[in-house]
């Protein structure tokens, strides 16, 4: 080991992750979705009680989860559903652009206003649900079975 050269040495696995970990929080998007989970609308926060522990069908939701340079309300990953709740807030030509480029990743987008989500509680819930439940679109050639 005397006289070799120490950088064709990895680095103990602790040091990786501590670098990484450095790296990986110091990306203002995180910081911008940690501060919004801790300052959740009221809607929000109320959707979040239906969605967490896997209450819906077993699916596994995360709130304000960053996906490419957005930050989304909820999203399925395993289904590739996202979920918007919308306040006065929200532009529609902001999220028509966005929601393209989720779309374009493959996402499914379910928006619904505050008000919505407050009256009609079970009918947003159902909606998500049979989102959820439904098979994934078809990308591609679409493939028919002679009967």
């Amino acid at each position: 080991m005397k006289g070799e050269d120490i950088s064709k040495f990895p680095l103990p696995l602790w040091e990786r992750v501590r670098v990484r970990g450095i790296k990986k929080m110091t990306q203002p998007i995180i910081k911008t979705a940690k501060t919004l989970r801790k300052r959740s609308t009221d809607v929000e926060m109320f959707m979040w009680r239906h969605l967490r522990a896997k209450q819906l069908k077993g699916l596994k939701f995360r709130r304000q989860q960053p996906i490419g340079s957005y930050i989304v309300d909820f999203v399925c990953f395993e289904k590739k559903v996202i979920i918007e709740v919308d306040g006065g807030q929200h532009s529609v030509e902001t999220d028509k652009e966005r929601d393209e480029w989720l779309k374009s990743q493959g996402f499914k987008v379910l928006r619904f206003w505050n008000n919505e989500v407050l009256t009609n509680t079970q009918g947003v819930l159902e909606v998500i649900r049979n989102n959820c439940l439904l098979p994934p679109p078809a990308t591609g050639v679409e493939i028919r079975r002679k009967i």
